[in-house]
């Protein structure tokens, strides 16, 4: 019935909006530091993993 035209910086300020709604602006911070922390890790884990590889392709060569 009803079509709702987004643009693109108003769908991320329409997902922001029903965040802050959801979770309350106190949990907002704490959200965002497990989620760079995640982020953290996951970049640790694919650098040691291609440092890995690195190793294995230079011993190969010996």
């Amino acid at each position: 019935m009803f079509a709702l035209v987004v643009g693109p910086g108003q769908g991320l300020i329409i997902i922001l909006v029903i965040v802050v709604l959801f979770f309350g602006g106190k949990k907002i911070p704490e959200l965002m530091k497990g989620l760079g922390q995640g982020v953290k890790e996951f970049k640790d884990a694919s650098k040691g993993e291609s440092e890995k590889s690195k190793d294995i392709v230079t011993t190969d060569d010996k």
